[in-house]
């Protein structure tokens, strides 16, 4: 309808200079496909009230998902939609509309409760530590909402939530920290401070097990790229070690193998002294980190 008032005919629809996103939207051939571009497109074949939910808002507030999702969106509207690629769920409860950048997304909150109901527990936890460390809500704000509401998902939020931990500063960071925890290691604490006896500064460490002097350190690409910044995470590293604190550095290409890292984390505590028993996982710890035969 809007194409041809605009005087777009039917065989311009189907040239080379566009591409169909959705059944009645069209975009420019070359223009990139990002989540807002979908997004956007989405919207206009949903009903006025829909905003971005669920997985979908959870990857506009910056956790992206391990496999190809659906768009998902909410609507108090009874309206049908049968778009392929999209879900719309229907609420009975009156919907509140987050502006995020200009698109309309559900509360930082509601977000968490409702990704507890669907998503893996990794990625609601993931999702959890990210809204804290970006400010979009706090801990009590999130304990309170998680509460008070009565909304599917939300038994399984008020459970997660006692694995959620601010001033951790990236997704990465939570997962390890899973490995660990849900191996049954020592929960570390997060991005805290290492000082000297004098009390002056001498690192901060992602994960810190203070008792064993182990500190276990992710480091992204941008570590592996940045001369400067791996400059510095050597420079950091030997004051610690000289220190007597253990470093366990995991890339990202350890995470393609998620069952090292535990051993090794297990291994520097045992050199530390740590009694303990050894890591243990299961077939669900193998499912929620992707384990590889």
């Amino acid at each position: 309808m809007e194409a041809r008032r605009r005087g777009v005919g039917r065989g311009t629809l189907n040239g080379p200079q566009l591409r169909r996103v959705f059944r009645g939207v069209y975009v420019a051939a070359d223009a990139p496909t990002t989540l807002r571009m979908l997004v956007e497109a989405a919207l206009l074949q949903l009903p006025a009230d829909a905003v971005a939910s669920h997985s979908t808002a959870m990857r506009l507030r910056g956790i992206q998902t391990r496999h190809s999702v659906p768009l998902e969106f909410s609507t108090n509207s009874g309206s049908a939609s049968t778009i392929p690629g999209i879900v719309v769920h229907r609420r009975r409860g009156r919907l509140t509309s987050y502006d995020l950048d200009g698109l309309p997304v559900t509360g930082p909150d509601r977000t968490f409760v409702d990704c507890a109901h669907r998503r893996p527990l990794p990625e609601v936890i993931q999702l959890g530590d990210h809204l804290l460390h970006t400010g979009q809500t706090d801990l009590a704000t999130l304990t309170a909402y998680a509460m008070a509401r009565h909304l599917h998902g939300v038994k399984r939020a008020r459970r997660l939530l006692r694995h959620v931990r601010e001033r951790v500063e990236s997704p990465a960071e939570t997962l390890v920290r899973l490995l660990l925890v849900w191996s049954y290691l020592p929960a570390p604490e997060c991005n805290v401070d290492v000082l000297y006896a004098d009390g002056r500064f001498v690192a901060r460490g992602d994960l810190v097990l203070r008792r064993w002097h182990v500190v276990v350190e992710y480091d992204g690409w941008y570590h592996e790229r940045d001369g400067r910044q791996r400059q510095r995470d050597i420079l950091r590293r030997e004051r610690l070690e000289s220190l007597g604190w253990r470093v366990v550095v995991v890339t990202a290409e350890d995470l393609k193998r998620p069952e090292s890292v535990p051993w090794r984390v297990h291994a520097a505590l045992v050199q530390a002294g740590y009694v303990g028993g050894p890591p243990r996982t299961s077939i669900m710890w193998r499912t929620w980190f992707g384990h590889r035969i």
